[in-house]
């Protein structure tokens, strides 16, 4: 499976050492690698389509000093959509009133029927990539039928609402950045962890560094802004399990690319 890192804060962190420990993982990731660092309502945005621990930017970029309030990485075991810059995460769209939305990923969309009209349309192949193209289309959806921009609360409404019906019978590890507030969701066991420092919380699938980990609250969506959790989704109990018919599908289509 891929692995996801995420930080939200309210004082710029350093997050050099804990991002090389992170890409490290990527021998067993090998399938590209992605960084999102945000700033306001925007997203720069750098990934590549090789191994991280190969990547001779990446080394270099690491090099410099990175601190911030907000941040997204990925590095991909690629299930659906081959080794191609245009499927390597974060994956980032602007909605209708410009608001900046980045989502990495870590699972498989098994069974979502609503994702399939995205297909034609996506730069990559990915299901990731049409979990966001679904995500904007109802933001945009949901904004012109109030006229307006959708509040904070509105927009987690509304993503918590979708989380709640995507889920049954797939694997959505996840981290959102809506150009405010980050969204946390998983929905498979241990696999998603968070630790809270003074200025803020870190994100891992795998625990990073010394910092104390705890499991991100399971099956349940949850929002941070500046490093506090500011809004709780309803608690959908959609677990997903490994199953034999899945694992065939992953290795079919893994096969293939």
């Amino acid at each position: 499976m891929c692995e996801l890192f995420g930080v939200s804060a309210d004082a710029r962190i350093e997050v050099n050492g804990l991002l090389k420990e992170f890409f490290s993982h990527s021998e067993r990731h090998p399938n590209g690698w992605g960084l999102a660092v945000f700033h306001e309502n925007s997203a720069s945005v750098e990934k590549e389509p090789v191994t991280a621990v190969h990547s001779s930017y990446l080394r270099k970029r690491l090099s410099h000093r990175i601190a911030t309030r907000s941040l997204i990485a990925h590095i991909r075991l690629a299930t659906i959509g081959s080794m191609d810059y245009e499927n390597c995460h974060p994956f980032v769209q602007r909605d209708r009133y410009g608001r900046c939305w980045t989502f990495a990923h870590n699972g498989t969309m098994f069974d979502c029927p609503v994702l399939s009209p995205y297909f034609h349309v996506q730069e990559g192949r990915t299901d990731s990539e049409r979990v966001l193209c679904y995500f904007i289309q109802q933001i945009n959806e949901a904004s012109a039928a109030a006229g307006r921009e959708l509040t904070a609360e509105e927009r987690f409404s509304l993503i918590d609402r979708l989380v709640c019906r995507m889920t049954p019978g797939n694997k959505m590890n996840f981290l959102l950045h809506d150009g405010e507030a980050m969204y946390v969701h998983t929905n498979y066991a241990n696999s998603l962890y968070f630790a809270q420092r003074e200025e803020g919380v870190l994100f891992a699938t795998v625990p990073l560094g010394h910092e104390r980990w705890e499991p991100v609250p399971f099956t349940t969506l949850c929002v941070y802004q500046g490093g506090r959790q500011v809004y709780t989704g309803a608690c959908h109990g959609n677990e997903y399990f490994d199953n034999e018919d899945d694992m065939r599908f992953l290795y079919l289509d893994s096969a293939a690319l």
